[in-house]
């Protein structure tokens, strides 16, 4: 369980292509706070690290995670936002983020106001059912509010201190972010889809 509130931002040294995904190393201040096994959100998608080695983090992408989400697309250089898991005695600051990305999202827009940031962001058809104006989305695993929503793109504003320590401030036109729907939103939807008899519930 993650909050979508950003610890640091690493940067990727290898992907390194295996027989089943990728072997993906990056470089991070929080690799002397990481041990193996431990879990760790890149980008929004829930990984496990499964080395630690001179400041490098080094956690395996499956097959399913490299077409569902951008990781499978990161090559040398680019930046990744970074999180650890929320403690039980933490503060929740953000939402409850999963990192389990639900689906790929288009930056179509940027554009500023002040020192704040507007993005425009596509998003599949998918996940339209659980979009809501003012609710919370998680985008490259960082915890945003939909400040606007249309038939398939959303608005959020981005604050001075959030642009600068993520990498939205890397991201050009047409890049693809990876997007969470809040748990809650997924949940009730569910219950509603069970309750109206769109799927029955399943039991052992």
């Amino acid at each position: 369980m993650f909050t979508g509130l950003i610890e640091a931002v690493g940067e990727v040294i290898e992907v390194k292509s295996m027989s089943a995904g990728f072997r993906l190393r990056f470089a991070s201040s929080l690799a002397s706070e990481v041990k193996p096994g431990d879990s760790i959100s890149v980008n929004g998608v829930c990984l496990t690290a499964t080395l630690i080695d001179s400041g490098e983090i080094h956690a395996d992408i499956g097959p399913e995670t490299a077409r569902i989400t951008t990781l499978g697309a990161l090559r040398r250089g680019h930046r990744v936002n970074l999180e650890r898991p929320l403690r039980a005695d933490g503060r929740l600051g953000g939402h409850f983020v999963l990192g389990h990305v639900d689906g790929v999202g288009t930056l179509e827009d940027l554009r500023e106001e002040g020192d704040a940031h507007w993005m425009t962001i596509g998003f599949p058809e998918m996940l339209a059912r659980y979009m809501i104006r003012k609710g919370s989305i998680a985008v490259d695993g960082i915890s945003l509010t939909v400040a606007g929503l249309g038939a398939s793109q959303f608005d959020v504003m981005i604050i001075p201190f959030t642009w600068q320590h993520s990498n939205l401030r890397t991201l050009k036109l047409r890049d693809r972010v990876n997007l969470e729907a809040d748990v809650i939103g997924k949940y009730v939807v569910r219950a509603a889809e069970v309750g109206l008899g769109g799927a029955e519930p399943q039991g052992d």
